[in-house]
């Protein structure tokens, strides 16, 4: 899945307003990213340009992306963890290392008993402690991880942005 910081949202940090409309184009994509834009704008009330138009203009504002979600299983990536980091110093240059990794889905910092949070999905549970003890470990100011691997994975959705 191709990332996307925060601060890239608007330029400044907050969020760019999103209405009704484009909250309805919204939910029609995540029903079905290969919707056509003629469809969308009956269901919402706009023509295709203009379903065109705001898609696009959603897009350039960083507030979707349209991507191919894949069951990781299903590719041979058999094995995901969240993994809890705790840094010594500044927090950035360890995010930034942690994003650059491929195995690193998703990179967060946050305020509790870790610094940084980190899902990995790896090929099996040898590729998984490569990444964990090889590499995470040996990022400059990396202090701790604290692993939690995945079991089974009940729910996994991507329809929060317009509830």
């Amino acid at each position: 899945m191709a990332s996307r910081s925060a601060d890239s949202r608007t330029g400044n940090g907050s969020s760019p307003a999103v209405d009704a409309v484009s909250l309805a184009i919204i939910e029609q994509l995540q029903e079905d990213g290969r919707r056509p834009y003629a469809a969308i704008g009956k269901a919402v009330g706009l023509s295709e340009a203009a379903v065109r138009q705001r898609v696009q203009k959603l897009l350039d504002q960083g507030v979707m992306q349209i991507v191919a979600v894949t069951d990781p299983l299903t590719v041979g990536l058999r094995r995901q963890a969240m993994v809890g980091i705790n840094v010594e110093g500044d927090l950035d240059p360890v995010a930034e290392a942690l994003s650059a990794m491929a195995e690193c889905e998703y990179v967060v910092m946050t305020a509790g008993s870790f610094d940084l949070m980190v899902e990995i999905v790896c090929e099996d549970d040898d590729h998984l402690l490569e990444t964990i003890n090889k590499r995470i470990r040996a990022i400059p100011g990396v202090r701790s991880t604290e692993s939690f691997v995945y079991l089974k994975l009940k729910k996994q959705t991507y329809m929060w942005g317009t509830r």
